[in-house]
């Protein structure tokens, strides 16, 4: 979508008979215990979408979501999205997408939020130091699954409409809302639901927003880009069956040497992708990116104390931002049948499989990846003259997505910050992939916004995963007055 451009400083400055910010503010302030007892109520729903025994739970938290949408007074619809096969034939049932909507004033803009209430799987002997679905405040620090990935987010952007409507004020702008609860194993079935409401439930919708990611520093941001995701598994299989490293080594051509030595032609130690095609597809570093990247607030020394390593593979700044965002890395996750039970195993698997991934940028399609991928991964097989048997599958293609950040809801997203933070936000990227952004994007053909809220050192996907106080509660500020900062794009100018 081309939009007109209009100077940072009127949606800054355009405000603001109507707008009584210090009252909504001052709302969410008064109600800051009950925001974190509905955190703790959603924290405590198991809805761990990678585990089938979780599904109820995953059907609850939907139901719950539902309910307080409902509550609210909003246009509340839960949608059956269909079933799920399973590796083992079995089907059963998606959890429910929940669509809610309020307002439908054609006067005014219509904004679509997107969020999702599914976690990773946390058990506290991972190494959590509480439980992890019992929301726990240590330091102003709110720990629990789910807490900053995507519950937080999602009962923040909740709340922020709510506080309007609470104070009797009328919502700048309508808002829906799309939540979903399998967010964490791929979004199965919302691909195919966003298709078939493109002509409905999205027909009146003017922007997008996700707010399923993070900030890089302790300075606000807005997400302007995501690389996609193209996950492989390499199968090497020899033997009819495993065999004793005693009776038969030395004389078998073994899998895993074979996919050892795979893996190590992908990438070189200095971090270069070896496999050609992949490098070459990538555009070039621009003088206007060089020059954000330097004025974005990021620490070496803290990034490397954060994660626990010595070195980095690059040590600037300009260099490291950009090979985390905008240039695409192979990463090796695992090699399944190779006994990574602990003891002495002297077993020679006869079938390994590699599991490694490409993440990928704009310019770099899916198709033509998993095409350069499985030709090079053969011709190196070919080069070892094994008898051995190589099967090279694409299990993941999700595409990278990037917005332009003169978009006037980057200028809106701006003028949000600077009320709430009274600072500017930086412009960033994020290195993992969320693949709705993509879809939202060719589905609908809507301008999109990430505003993030969740804490650089939230611990998404790991142990002891929280969400600050703080950013929960000035999140929902920030939301508030994103809402208004978007009501001053003013309709004839799409």
């Amino acid at each position: 979508m081309n939009c007109p451009r209009i100077p940072l400083i009127l949606l800054l400055f355009s405000s603001v008979h109507g707008f009584q910010y210090t009252n909504l503010a001052n709302y969410v302030d008064s109600h800051q215990e009950e925001y974190v007892e509905a955190l703790r109520e959603w924290v405590a729903v198991e809805s761990d979408s990678s585990n089938i025994l979780k599904r109820s739970e995953l059907h609850r938290m939907m139901e719950l979501t539902a309910k307080k949408l409902q509550q609210m007074g909003g246009s509340v619809n839960l949608i059956d999205i269909g079933n799920q096969e399973l590796p083992d034939g079995q089907i059963i049932m998606l959890p429910n997408v929940v669509t809610a909507q309020f307002g439908n004033d054609s006067d005014k803009r219509t904004v679509c939020i997107y969020g999702h209430t599914d976690v990773q799987p946390a058990k506290l002997e991972d190494g959590w130091a509480t439980d992890p679905f019992n929301l726990t405040e240590i330091n102003g620090n709110l720990y629990g699954r789910g807490a900053s990935d995507n519950k937080a987010p999602v009962l923040a952007w909740i709340h922020a409409v709510e506080a309007y409507k609470s104070l009797n004020m009328e919502l700048p702008v309508n808002v829906k809302f799309i939540f979903e609860g399998m967010e964490e194993t791929g979004s199965n079935g919302l691909d195919a639901m966003i298709q078939s409401h493109r002509d409905t439930f999205f027909s009146d919708v003017d922007y997008i927003i996700i707010s399923d990611c993070g900030w890089l520093s302790r300075k606000p941001a807005l997400t302007y880009g995501t690389r996609g995701n193209c996950y492989f598994f390499a199968e090497v299989e020899g033997p009819k069956q495993d065999l004793h490293s005693g009776v038969y080594g030395g004389t078998v051509i073994e899998p895993m040497t074979d996919i050892i030595g795979l893996l190590d032609t992908l990438i070189s130690p200095s971090g270069k992708i070896l496999i050609p095609g992949i490098r070459e597809a990538v555009a070039p570093l621009s003088d206007e990116e060089w020059k954000m990247y330097q004025d974005i607030q990021f620490d070496l020394d803290s990034y490397m104390s954060k994660i626990g390593v010595s070195q980095l593979m690059y040590n600037n700044k300009v260099d490291l931002l950009a090979h985390r965002w905008r240039y695409p890395t192979v990463s090796i996750h695992g090699i399944e049948g190779a006994f990574s039970d602990p003891g002495t195993k002297t077993v020679i698997p006869a079938k390994v499989i590699a599991k490694f991934s490409i993440r990928q940028v704009p310019n770099m399609e899916p198709v033509m990846v998993k095409k350069q991928v499985t030709e090079y991964l053969h011709s190196m097989f070919a080069k070892r003259r094994s008898p051995n048997k190589l099967k090279v599958t694409m299990v993941i293609g999700a595409k990278p997505w990037i917005a332009d950040i003169r978009d006037l809801l980057y200028e809106a997203g701006k003028a949000a910050v600077k009320r709430v933070f009274n600072t500017d936000p930086d412009l960033i990227r994020e290195g993992g992939t969320i693949p709705i952004a993509k879809t939202f994007q060719d589905v609908t053909g809507k301008s999109i916004i990430m505003l993030p809220i969740g804490g650089f050192d939230d611990g998404l996907h790991s142990q002891n995963e929280k969400i600050s106080r703080y950013n929960y509660i000035e999140g929902t500020k920030l939301f508030i007055a994103y809402l208004y900062e978007v009501s001053q794009i003013k309709k004839s100018s799409v």
